[in-house]
């Protein structure tokens, strides 16, 4: 029998072959997995050797970075209206082409 023929339809009429039936229990029933050797005597897993304790951080200049986030903070609002100044600017100069 070939490939295709196993899966191409029954003639028209005929019925259709029964199922196989389920297959029966197995011949040598399930003993367990196999036993495992024992590991030798006064076998021990390899120690790691723990890291060293951290070490101190430096003490912050509380002041000194209210400042430094003050100066960045101005900085950044700086930029952002420059950065909005120079689009207000495009779009007056587009929409003045656009008009005339």
């Amino acid at each position: 029998m070939s490939d295709d023929a196993y899966w191409r339809r029954p003639a028209e009429g005929t019925e259709a072959a029964p199922p196989p039936a389920p297959p029966g229990p197995p011949s040598v029933p399930y003993t367990g997995a196999p036993r495992t050797t024992p590991p030798p005597r006064g076998w021990r897993p390899p120690v790691v050797e723990p890291p060293a304790p951290p070490r101190t951080l430096p003490p912050q200049d509380d002041e000194r970075v209210d400042r430094e986030e003050q100066a960045a903070t101005i900085l950044t609002k700086g930029m952002g209206i420059f950065a909005g100044a120079v689009l207000v600017v495009v779009l007056l100069i587009l929409c003045g082409r656009a008009l005339f």
